[in-house]
């Protein structure tokens, strides 16, 4: 199969695919799949105090979660990254939903890792099942680990995931650790009322754990669609925050300007903190990512209205070539960027969950 590069009208190079193994997860996260009455509570609470309140009603959600004939299987995947790879690609994330739901993911890491050309290896989870896969996971090869982790107190993160689990999570991330997975990142989705008071804490557990720590403006990806751009809190008034409170080094971002984090080094070299800033700051003009979802859709961005399905190709006759090509020519068609603020932008039908972080 001849060799070449995903590159989009922009002139932006893909190199980095995400990989959804499920729309299933065992979480309900507020700004995920807000199905809880505290998710209830808080967003009513939220509508009542705005200047033009509106009716706010969640409705329990009848989810249409694929069934396992409709998902992509390991050797599809493998297929998939293969092919990917001889365009370019050299970073892949593993998600979900919650990856480790699905039976067998150290096999999948396993078939992963051997392709040639698979620079970075990484999975994002929410951690609650980790223990139980993770000596298999970092045999198999897995390079990289991202934890979800929005709350230090169980009561407040129970209230964002709908679920106890917290001290599950923190068990998680000291297991990675001594695994010898590095960096360790955690992910923290920051919501104004709800947990924005714990910024300086969860930066002093990074800290204190040498952790790489990311903090991520809240974006409309819910299923409630009860987004609120009040709820936001910026990249900005988070770094304001932060360097009032802790001596940081900016990381010089040159070296990879795909980088959709503001990173600074704390001072003492014990871990370091990231902003992503997708509403307030978006970065859409060097992005290099693409997402395959669990049942074999293209997504060029995280906010696409529009998927290309690969799973006709992928059990029919089509040869490694012709899905190369086919995917040459969806990422000629990539968004300059999402419109998150803008008049004219439509929340995509599907969820994080479903979409893959």
């Amino acid at each position: 199969m001849s060799t070449g590069q995903l590159r989009d009208s922009h002139g932006r190079v893909m190199r980095d695919l995400r990989i959804s193994i499920t729309d299933r997860c065992n979480f309900r996260c507020l700004y995920c799949l807000p199905e809880t009455e505290e998710a209830a509570n808080f967003y009513r609470s939220r509508f009542d105090a705005v200047r033009n309140p509106r009716p706010f009603s969640l409705q329990p959600i009848q989810y249409d979660w694929k069934p396992r004939d409709r998902l992509l299987t390991y050797e599809e995947i493998e297929r998939m990254v293969r092919i990917s790879v001889s365009l370019g690609v050299d970073k892949i994330r593993i998600t979900g939903g919650e990856p480790l739901l699905r039976k067998g993911v150290p096999e999948l890491i396993g078939r992963v890792s051997a392709i040639p050309g698979v620079r970075d290896l990484a999975m994002t989870t929410n951690g609650f099942l980790f223990a139980r896969h993770a000596t298999a996971l970092r045999a198999a090869g897995l390079q990289r680990i991202s934890f979800s982790m929005d709350s230090l107190d169980p009561v407040n993160f129970k209230k964002m995931t709908g679920r106890e689990g917290q001290a599950e999570v923190v068990a998680a991330i000291a297991l990675a650790r001594e695994l010898g997975f590095k960096p360790v990142k955690v992910n923290a989705v920051v919501i104004r009322g709800l947990n924005d008071h714990e910024l300086e804490a969860l930066a002093e557990f990074a800290r204190e754990r040498e952790l790489t720590l990311r903090f991520i403006e809240f974006m409309p990806l819910d299923s409630g669609h009860a987004w609120q751009r009040d709820l936001v809190v910026s990249g900005r008034e988070i770094l304001e925050r932060l360097l009032a409170r802790f001596d940081l080094t900016p990381i010089d971002p040159s070296g990879n300007p795909a980088e959709t984090a503001r990173r600074h080094a704390f001072a003492d070299g014990r871990g370091e903190l990231g902003i992503i800033a997708p509403v307030t700051e978006p970065f859409c003009g060097h992005c290099n990512r693409l997402r395959l979802t669990a049942d074999g859709r293209i997504r060029t961005c995280l906010f696409s209205l529009q998927e290309h399905d690969l799973m006709p190709l992928l059990r029919g006759d089509a040869t490694d070539a012709e899905i190369a090509a086919r995917l040459v020519s969806i990422v000629q068609g990539k968004e300059a960027g999402h419109r998150i603020g803008q008049a004219d932008f439509v929340q995509p039908a599907r969820t994080m969950s479903c979409i893959g972080g």
